[in-house]
C-alpha cells in the first residue's frame, strides 16, 4: 500500500524522496527520476514532512529511532505521519519520544485496502495537533478521499481499530453464512444476490464474496495483519473494561488461520477455516 500512496502523493505534484528497506520496491520510483535514499535519516533530513507506511509498532520504532533512523535527521518544523496500523498507546508513545527531538507527530492509519491505496481513495484517519494536520491536509488529499480529523494523538489509531472489529466481523458473518450454504445445497450465486442487495450488504459481501466463491484467497489484506490489529483492539478493551465477545471471537479464529500457515494469505482466507470445520471439501 505505501508504494501506490507515495506514487499518488508524486502525481498530486509533491516533491518526493522514498526509502523501502527493501530496495528493489523503490525500482518503480528511480525510473521516474524520483531520488531514492538510503535510510530513515536521509529521508528525514531532505524532507519536511516524513510518512512511514510498515507492519507493526517495533517497525515503526526501528524507521524513526533505529541506528539511521528519523530522528537522527530531525531539523526545526519536521512532521512525521505514522499510518500503519498499531495502537493509541503506541502513537502517544511516538509522539512524546519524538517532541524530545522537536518534531511533530500524527498518528494517520488508513482503511480502503490495496484498490483504495491505488486509486487514492483511501479514508485516512488522523489524531495530533489540528493546526499541524492542516498544516499537511493537502499531502492526505493526495491519498485519500475522506481525511478525518480525529482529535488528539492516538484518536487515529483507535478509530482503526474501531474500524477493524467490523471489519473483521463482518467476514466471519459472510464466512459462516457461506458455509452453511454450501453444507445446505444452496446455490452460491443466489447467497450473493441476496446478500449483495439487502440489508446485510456491505464492503465484505461485495468486495470479498465473489474472490471467496472462485477460491481467491490471495491477499488485498492479510490476515496476519487482521490478527495484529483485532489483537490491538482487545488490549485496548482490556484496558477500558468494555467486554466485546464478537471481537474476542474473531482474533481466535485469525489466530488459528495463522496457526495453519494461512497468514500471508487474504482475510477473505478465514472461509477455508469454516469449510475444515464443517468439514466441507472444496476442492
Amino acid at each position: 500500500m505505501g508504494s501506490a500512496m507515495a506514487m499518488n502523493i508524486h502525481k498530486a505534484g509533491f516533491p518526493l524522496i522514498v526509502y523501502n528497506r527493501t530496495r528493489s520496491k523503490t525500482e518503480p520510483f528511480a525510473k521516474l527520476g524520483i531520488p531514492v535514499a538510503n535510510s530513515p535519516r536521509e529521508v528525514a533530513e531532505k524532507s519536511d514532512v516524513v510518512i512511514e507506511m510498515v507492519t507493526d509498532a517495533p517497525d515503526v520504532e526501528e524507521v524513526l529511532f533505529g541506528k539511521d533512523g528519523v530522528v537522527h535527521g530531525a531539523h526545526p518544523g519536521l512532521v512525521v505521519i505514522d499510518m500503519s496500523t498499531n495502537s493509541p498507546d503506541y502513537a502517544k508513545y511516538f509522539a512524546g519520544k519524538l517532541a524530545e527531538y522537536g518534531i511533530e507527530f500524527l498518528d494517520a492509519p488508513v482503511t480502503g485496502g490495496d484498490v483504495g491505496a491505488r486509486q487514492g481513495t483511501l479514508t485516512i484517519m488522523v489524531g495530533g495537533k489540528r493546526e499541524v494536520f492542516e498544516r499537511v491536509k493537502p499531502v492526505f488529499e493526495a491519498m485519500g478521499k475522506t481525511i478525518i480529523y480525529a482529535g488528539d494523538v492516538g484518536n487515529g489509531q483507535m478509530l482503526k481499530l474501531l474500524n477493524q472489529i467490523v471489519v473483521g466481523i463482518d467476514m466471519l458473518a459472510v464466512a459462516e453464512a457461506m458455509a452453511l450454504a454450501k453444507k445446505a445445497g444452496i446455490d452460491m450465486e443466489k447467497l450473493f444476490t441476496v446478500l449483495s442487495t439487502g440489508a446485510a450488504n456491505s464492503f465484505t459481501v461485495q468486495y470479498y464474496m465473489p474472490k471467496m466463491m472462485k477460491g481467491d484467497f490471495e491477499p488485498g489484506f492479510r490476515a496476519a495483519h487482521l490478527k495484529k490489529d483485532l489483537k490491538y483492539a482487545i488490549e485496548t478493551t482490556n484496558k477500558l473494561n468494555v467486554p466485546l465477545p464478537g471481537t474476542a471471537l474473531t482474533l481466535q479464529l485469525y489466530n488459528a488461520l495463522v496457526a495453519k500457515g494461512l497468514g500471508e494469505k487474504g482475510t477473505q482466507a478465514l472461509l477455508k477455516l469454516y469449510y475444515e470445520l464443517a468439514g466441507i471439501n472444496d476442492g
